[in-house]
């Protein structure tokens, strides 16, 4: 077993950076005096691919239908919306604020061939799925070759 010299400096270093990182998230801009604001918050999201479409989820809570946005322009689809401040400013002392409000934007790129006419969005209790048809595949086609009436005869005439 190695011995190693505790160095007392290191742990001022450590204890200088821990603090930094917290004044740094508490000063940083997106944060007023309520709480969390809107640059905070990001849905989260999955996506599964099935046979023939793809399908989007999103955690939308406390969102309704209006408070949403899709939109597909140049093979992305974006879906932005907001979720409004449920706090009165007036009542109440907040000793923790964990739900972030505010607006939000994800963005994701389609892949060549998908019509945007074609994708369906659902919303309900607060998760938001929208299905996207994958494009169709181009398949090979196999072409027959004709042949001659000459080299048809001769090739009756071998067999």
């Amino acid at each position: 077993m190695a011995l190693v010299r505790w160095q007392p400096i290191n742990d001022f270093a450590t204890l200088q950076s821990d603090m930094n990182r917290l004044f740094n998230n508490f000063f940083e801009p997106g944060r007023d005096t309520e709480g969390w604001t809107g640059s905070r918050w990001t849905p989260a999201m999955d996506l599964a691919e099935q046979d023939d479409h793809y399908v989007l989820t999103a955690d939308l809570p406390g969102l309704s239908e209006p408070d949403i946005s899709i939109e597909v322009e140049d093979r992305t689809l974006t879906i932005s919306g907001e979720r409004k401040s449920e706090r009165e400013s007036s009542g109440g002392n907040y000793h923790r604020l964990e739900r972030a409000t505010g607006s939000f934007s994800r963005s994701l790129v389609l892949p060549d061939g998908v019509d945007p006419e074609q994708i369906e969005a659902h919303f309900d209790k607060g998760v938001l799925r929208i299905e996207i048809p994958k494009p169709a595949q181009t398949k090979p086609h196999r072409i027959d070759i004709q042949v001659g009436k000459e080299q048809r005869q001769l090739e009756e005439q071998a067999s």
